[in-house]
């Protein structure tokens, strides 16, 4: 009881709620972690609806993403508890800066660009075609969302703050993930910025182990990636003036 008490303690505890709610450099992390995760798992949704398409009816795709939006929540609550306490381990903090780094070199590596997400979900199977897909929804949902509780609880270390910008981000990568695709297609430096962002996270996670001691205030980092975003945007018009 005490173990649950302290791993996932903060969540009820009403005064936290209210600090955050009402602080608005919470507030601007909380908006930097949502739009993280959006670039981030863009991709992610429109593999989980493709996963949807060998369902026939429309309403039962609906359905069936629906079911893995409440899932993926429950999931979300349960890591975060977990994962705020492991995070202040040295060791955990060296291994998530390690694995963060791992994701920024495996995106910049052309050999391991252009893979392609296999369908999942055979049409034959001893459960039920629906449940088999809201199945595989969910599974894929925990593998997509390791990444981003990490990078979240490396920017800060509040779970309320992280439980937040992870649930808002998944309604809006749900919600608009077609329009997020067509940004991101229009402006393809947006996917470009979010891996610098994941290295500079790394880096950050690093430097707080207790033998360098350097803590980055999470204020300054949602400040570092609304800025970002800016220079990505001015490059991109500039690029396009260029063209011209």
């Amino acid at each position: 009881m005490n173990i649950l008490t302290n791993l996932y303690g903060p969540f009820f505890d009403l005064n936290n709620w209210k600090t955050v709610l009402e602080s608005s450099s919470d507030w601007l992390v909380i908006l930097s972690l949502v739009m993280i995760e959006c670039l981030l798992s863009v991709d992610n949704a429109v593999v989980l609806a493709t996963q949807t398409q060998v369902l026939g009816d429309k309403v039962e795709r609906e359905k069936s993403l629906f079911y893995g939006l409440w899932g993926a929540y429950l999931f979300r609550f349960l890591v975060i508890g977990i994962g705020t306490y492991l995070i202040h381990l040295w060791e955990i903090k060296i291994i998530g800066a390690l694995y963060l780094a791992y994701l920024v070199f495996r995106y910049f590596d052309k050999r391991k660009r252009g893979r392609r997400t296999r369908k999942l979900v055979k049409p034959r199977g001893k459960i039920s075609l629906f449940w088999r897909v809201v199945i595989q929804i969910e599974f894929m949902d925990i593998v997509f969302s390791i990444d981003s509780v990490l990078a979240s609880l490396a920017i800060s270390s509040n779970p309320v703050i992280v439980l937040l910008g992870g649930l808002i981000g998944i309604l809006a990568m749900r919600g608009i993930a077609e329009v997020i695709m067509k940004l991101m297609h229009r402006i393809p430096e947006l996917e470009t910025m979010a891996y610098v962002l994941i290295g500079i996270i790394a880096l950050k996670l690093f430097l707080s182990i207790p033998a360098i001691d350097i803590e980055i205030n999470s204020g300054i980092f949602a400040g570092i990636v609304v800025l970002a975003f800016l220079i990505t945007i001015t490059i991109h018009y500039l690029r396009k003036s260029v063209r011209k």
